[in-house]
């Protein structure tokens, strides 16, 4: 199984998704991309992954065009910029979905809110990512 997450900068939501999909099952193989992708993965969604055991400090933003040319099982966009603006994979994607997201780093107020949102948009991409996994990926 082979499964490609993509986000606009591939520094938060894309990488907790691509963090959660490892922790669910090791066997499946996981990578996460960007159509402008950042120059490192934002702190806050590292910091609130090791909160709850999950290392994604050593993961970098990729740009999504080195992955064109592979084939995947799904292809999941995980903000709407990114679902619009996704290249195409002719022919080499069997199941194409999107799950979007609210981007916690975009949130302004104060630091206790920010966190906040980050933790909210982490629990929200574990629930979804969870159920897609047990509804499609889970082999008994």
């Amino acid at each position: 199984m082979k499964i490609l997450i993509l986000c606009t900068g591939n520094s938060c939501r894309s990488q907790m998704a691509h963090g959660f999909m490892q922790s669910f099952n090791k066997n499946i193989e996981v990578h996460s991309a960007g159509t402008e992708p950042a120059k490192q993965v934002n702190h806050k969604a590292v910091k609130v992954m090791q909160e709850i055991g999950i290392d994604i400090s050593r993961h970098t933003p990729k740009m999504v065009d080195q992955y064109l040319q592979e084939e995947w099982d799904y292809v999941i966009t995980v903000c709407d910029h990114a679902n619009e603006t996704c290249p195409a994979f002719f022919g080499k994607v069997k199941n194409r979905l999107h799950m979007g997201f609210e981007d916690p780093s975009h949130a302004t107020g104060t630091d206790e809110f920010i966190w906040s949102e980050f933790r909210r948009v982490r629990d929200e991409i574990r629930s979804k990512f969870y159920e897609f996994y047990l509804n499609n990926l889970k082999i008994s």
